[in-house]
């Protein structure tokens, strides 16, 4: 069986979420979670810098795939917009090295990770902590983006997460959870 690293992440035009899990051999390990936080007050700027940052990491933990989060609109479309401009970025990251983009409405995550579609932040921040085994809770943003990897791993697996807790498998981390958390300025 081949080993998978997936690139999880779940956008956001000031704070990106990205999660990194390997899978292999049907063990899920958490490599690296964290947030970009962009404070550029100019859009253009942020966006450069989400690119060169999704591009970096992209370089250290060479994922072979990315799952990203879809874009859904409630009631403010410019937010929509700006949402739509993170994404593309960091879809346009991936592709220019080749990365496959796999995508995912937050309701179909919720399902797969807590079992509920509705499910709110802080029972996803649960479930990522303990399907990975995580010592502590991930910060939100990250804790979505891992959900977005893991929510891939089942989907493309044809498993959920359900299903696995009952015959008794559990993903796991080897590692401390350590949050990651890239501040740019310009």
């Amino acid at each position: 069986m081949s080993t998978r690293r997936i690139l999880g992440i779940d956008p956001g035009s000031r704070i990106t979420g990205f999660g990194v899990i390997e899978h292999s051999a049907g063990q899920s390990t958490c490599l690296m979670g964290g947030c970009v936080r962009l404070t550029a007050l100019d859009m253009p700027t942020r966006l450069g810098k989400l690119f060169g940052e999704i591009q970096e990491i992209v370089r250290i933990y060479k994922p072979t795939e990315l799952a990203i989060e879809q874009i859904f609109v409630q009631k403010n479309v410019q937010s929509a917009l700006k949402l739509g401009q993170a994404r593309g970025v960091a879809i346009a990251a991936a592709i220019a090295v080749n990365i496959p983009v796999f995508e995912y409405a937050p309701r179909a995550i919720k399902q797969a990770i807590v079992g509920k579609g509705s499910a709110d932040k802080i029972q996803v921040q649960h479930m990522i902590q303990v399907l990975l085994s995580l010592n502590a809770k991930p910060q939100a943003d990250a804790a979505d983006a891992l959900a977005v990897a893991l929510c891939h791993i089942h989907s493309v697996s044809r498993l959920s997460v359900t299903k696995t807790a009952r015959r008794g498998r559990r993903t796991k981390c080897n590692q401390k959870w350590v949050g990651y958390d890239r501040t740019t300025s310009r």
